[in-house]
């Protein structure tokens, strides 16, 4: 895949004239940013301070690398708590967030070079299809795009992952996001379309518990694609690529703006889902009602119990993952949640922010 830019000399700041980026408008959930030292940052959610935007480094100049973007040699970050390390010697991208109430990554706003927006991608890879040089792959994403752009669509449905700054490869999976109802039933209505995605199903079953099993720790294999079947996936028809599709939340809306967490400390709990329907978008929200104390490092712990009312989950993996009704294990820190109308209560918080230990929630029967 060609790559969206021109080589960048050191310390110097990169060209803004990619056909995949533009200067900076409204920047959302999973779109990515370039800053002046070439680091590229995924944005993670919707509310941001004003000095950052939130998100951790996705890619970043290393000559261990297996990419070539600008003229360097890129190297793939895919744990989200390794940007700490990444950043280690830029104090500057450590920032407290009291909407998710811990200390995280972002990129100074005053160092944001490029922005590569999820459904300017779409759109200009709909315009430029050369930018993809005719890998299967690419293909295959390109006759996604197509439909989407005959469904009328495209305005919310975008490309994001690697093929959103020019990074693709051969074997590349295909990475999409959907804003709001609208986008989410038509991607619902994609991921039906034979011609173009194929579920897993049959032998491929084993391929997609194994891509999952690895932060889905304790899940069987049934209980695992029973949580999967749930989410927008499948593999393509031509390539056999993986493709996803993640429902964001619409443009505007405004349900984590305002909101303060207060961390409590760590919890492990069985609970019941009393309500999905804030849970079918990311950062995902349910409903819950604990049935019994697992673990803590509180003391009384199932005093809290009583008052958790909800699930937040700021990883994709478990957006749309459960319905009304399931029983869940949670492990992930317990939070005292502050909105503009009043206390909200206790609740159980699911980030990629945490160093020590992976935050889960597995379906439990």
């Amino acid at each position: 895949m060609s790559a969206p830019g021109t080589s960048i000399p050191p310390a110097s700041r990169p060209s803004t004239t990619s056909p995949l980026g533009r200067a900076l408008p409204t920047v959302r959930d999973r779109d990515y940013l370039l800053d002046r030292s070439g680091v590229i940052f995924k944005v993670i959610g919707d509310v941001h301070p004003g000095s950052h935007w939130l998100g951790y480094v996705k890619y970043y100049p290393n000559e261990r690398g297996d990419r070539t973007l600008f003229g360097r040699t890129y190297r793939q970050n895919t744990v989200v708590s390794k940007a700490f390390g990444i950043l280690a010697d830029r104090p500057e991208c450590y920032v407290y967030s009291p909407a998710i109430g811990c200390v995280i990554t972002g990129v100074p706003r005053e160092d944001v070079a490029l922005h590569y927006p999820c459904r300017q991608a779409l759109a200009a890879l709909h315009a430029s299809p050369g930018l993809l040089n005719g890998t299967a792959v690419g293909e295959d994403l390109l006759a996604i795009i197509d439909w989407i752009v005959e469904q009328g669509a495209d305005d919310v449905i975008g490309v994001t992952g690697s093929f959103l700054v020019g990074v693709a490869g051969a074997h590349s999976d295909i990475d999409l996001v959907c804003y709001g109802p609208r986008g989410y039933e038509a991607a619902q209505y994609l991921f039906t379309q034979r011609s173009l995605i194929h579920p897993y199903e049959g032998e491929t079953l084993t391929r997609l518990y194994l891509r999952r099993a690895a932060y889905m720790a304790g899940s069987s294999f049934d209980t695992l694609l029973r949580q999967e079947a749930r989410k927008l996936q499948g593999l393509t028809a031509g390539a056999g690529a993986h493709i996803n599709c993640e429902p964001l939340r619409a443009d505007g809306d405004r349900t984590f703006h305002d909101m303060i967490a207060q961390e409590v400390g760590q919890i492990s709990v069985l609970a019941r889902i009393t309500d999905h329907r804030e849970g079918l978008a990311t950062p995902a929200l349910y409903g819950i009602d604990v049935e019994t104390v697992i673990a803590s490092t509180l003391d009384e712990a199932d005093v809290f119990a009583r008052r958790i009312t909800h699930l937040r989950s700021y990883l994709g993996a478990y957006t749309g993952a459960f319905r009304q009704g399931d029983t869940v294990h949670l492990s992930g820190r317990l939070v005292h949640t502050q909105g503009p109308t009043g206390t909200f209560g206790f609740g159980i918080e699911l980030t990629p922010w945490s160093a020590t230990e992976s935050y889960l929630a597995n379906l439990a029967r």
